[in-house]
């Protein structure tokens, strides 16, 4: 399901451009246009899914798919070796500013703990 209203839906469909690093059937991965780190990379489904709170079983699979992406392209971006983060933020209070679905990550940079 795609919502018009949706920047990252309008993103997976083409209708706004991206900096793309990946894309399949299930996802896309583009460049955050805020970054947060050297590297800041985001993985989204194709399907529209609000956030983590509205998965359910049958989204395993979507789940699974989108951090084995996340992995995929932090190591094609060379962050493996010093380590790199993802995060998925649920609801507003968490950061989620965009209500679709989506993974970062995050690296090129020592990266603080806590991250709040």
């Amino acid at each position: 399901m795609v919502e018009q209203d949706c920047i990252f839906c309008r993103i997976a469909s083409g209708d706004i451009p991206a900096g793309r690093v990946y894309e399949d059937d299930q996802c896309i991965a583009f460049r955050d246009t805020n970054p947060q780190a050297p590297v800041h990379l985001l993985v989204i489904p194709r399907e529209h899914v609000e956030s983590l709170d509205d998965v359910g079983l049958k989204d395993e699979p979507m789940l699974g798919h989108l951090m084995r992406i996340a992995s995929r392209i932090a190591n094609d971006q060379g962050l493996a070796e010093n380590g790199y983060r993802t995060v998925i933020n649920t609801g507003a209070s968490a950061g989620q500013s965009v209500f679709h679905l989506h993974v970062h990550v995050l690296g090129g940079r020592p990266l603080s703990w806590p991250p709040g």
